[in-house]
């Protein structure tokens, strides 16, 4: 799938939910959204991005700001991630990667110098009207929560 770019309709979905009830990203509006795609809940850049956003929450949250993490793991696996960090905003299962093929986040990449197919980390910020305000391909875990934000014009707490 094509990566999206700002001005875009970001493409709406249902997914289920960390906490039980199945999201529809329609019904966050009218906040706007930071939807982060990452590979795989428990593993270390996965885990660092997590935290980042959830030591930052309080600055998004003011700010308008609904934070949703996508990934292809089972509803069970986000649950226990999300359990496990503490993390006070919702994560989303894709486990068969629809929707991280309609936002252009699962394809080829290099991990450790291999070719292989899976979760593109991105970053999509979404405005209230619904559509991608700002998109990142291939993110890189450490700093980039932190530099978000700084774009964003937060005032980090």
């Amino acid at each position: 799938m094509a990566q999206l770019t700002p001005g875009d309709l970001a493409p709406d979905f249902t997914l289920e939910s960390d906490d039980g009830p199945d999201l529809t990203l329609s019904t966050l509006r009218p906040l706007k959204v930071i939807l982060y795609a990452y590979p795989a809940a428990g593993t270390p850049g996965c885990s660092l991005e997590a935290r980042d956003f959830r030591d930052f929450y309080a600055s998004f949250e003011a700010a308008g700001y609904a934070i949703v993490g996508l990934s292809p793991d089972t509803p069970e696996a986000i649950a226990a991630f999300s359990e496990e960090l503490e993390l006070p905003f919702t994560l989303v299962a894709d486990p068969d990667h629809k929707v991280l093929d309609q936002y252009g986040a699962w394809g080829a990449k290099t991990v450790f110098g291999r070719q292989t197919i899976g979760v593109i980390r991105s970053t999509f910020v979404i405005g209230a009207d619904g559509r991608i305000e700002s998109a990142e391909y291939g993110v890189k875990a450490p700093g980039h929560v932190e530099r978000l934000a700084e774009e964003l014009g937060l005032n980090l707490t």
